[in-house]
């Protein structure tokens, strides 16, 4: 049987708190080539010699910057980024997306400014590497850790630093001008994250595998391939559906209705 379509992945966080050696066994189990890891992972001395010996990819590492507050000393948080771009780039990585660091006592527009300050070294060091630097969308129940709550933000943020974009649709489908803020990131997107949504779900993390739910997926990768995106689709499966699915099983399922998705439109 084929594997999934070469421009899947499926986000490690899926499989939270599994070895490498576990890691590598559900990849092989689900055929993936593509990877989605944590940066702790990265940086685990074997996970090289993992790639080195297999077909995989690595789509994208994920970074929690200054260590998830902006009143972090800029120094550290710069250098524990740069180690993750530097070893990034040494296993061909495409992508570093980050969580901003919370604000704390600041306005947003002063904490935008501190982190595009803090940030703008590690930039121009992943441009150099060829390693695009993005920051993604999240719910505004991560305010501790992160700026970024709806896509029009994560865009301004991003036009603000230089950087790139990660579109987790989960946290912005239901926006009012979601499709005019796709159309206004796609061409500095680097990574597109995908699940669904069960209305009247209120199960947090409440996300569910694509075609369970209400999430107009079809349409938003239609736009996305439309307006020539062509990096790859991450699945980001966590919660209790997840759970009570299996994690393994819900990563299956999702992998072939995204499949089919992707292959009958054409990516």
């Amino acid at each position: 049987m084929p594997g999934p379509h070469h421009r899947l992945s499926v986000h490690n966080v899926t499989f939270q708190g599994e070895s490498l050696a576990e890691l590598e066994a559900h990849w092989a189990a689900l055929g993936v080539s593509r990877l989605s890891i944590l940066d702790s992972q990265l940086l685990e001395p074997h996970f090289p010699m993992l790639l080195h010996g297999n077909a995989y990819s690595v789509e994208a590492v994920y970074h929690l910057f200054a260590g998830g507050r902006l009143s972090s000393e800029t120094r550290a948080a710069r250098d524990a980024l740069s180690t993750v771009i530097d070893a990034a780039a040494a296993v061909g990585a495409r992508t570093v997306y980050l969580l901003t660091g919370g604000r704390g006592d600041l306005t947003w527009a002063q904490a935008a400014d501190r982190f595009c300050a803090m940030v703008a070294p590690c930039v121009a060091q992943a441009k150099a590497a060829g390693v695009a630097l993005a920051i993604e969308n999240a719910s505004s129940l991560y305010a501790d850790i992160h700026l970024a709550h709806t896509l029009r933000d994560t865009v301004t943020l991003a036009e603000m630093g230089g950087l790139s974009v990660c579109i987790d649709v989960f946290h912005c489908w239901a926006e009012g001008d979601f499709e005019a803020m796709v159309q206004r990131a796609l061409p500095r997107t680097a990574l597109i994250q995908l699940s669904d949504y069960v209305l009247g779900d209120r199960a947090l993390p409440a996300r569910a595998v694509p075609g369970d739910g209400t999430i107009p997926l079809e349409a938003f990768v239609t736009q996305a391939l439309a307006g020539d995106y062509s990096r790859g689709f991450d699945l980001e499966l966590i919660g209790p559906r997840i759970d009570r699915e299996g994690h393994l099983e819900s990563a299956r399922r999702a992998c072939d209705v995204l499949s089919a998705m992707l292959e009958r439109l054409g990516a």
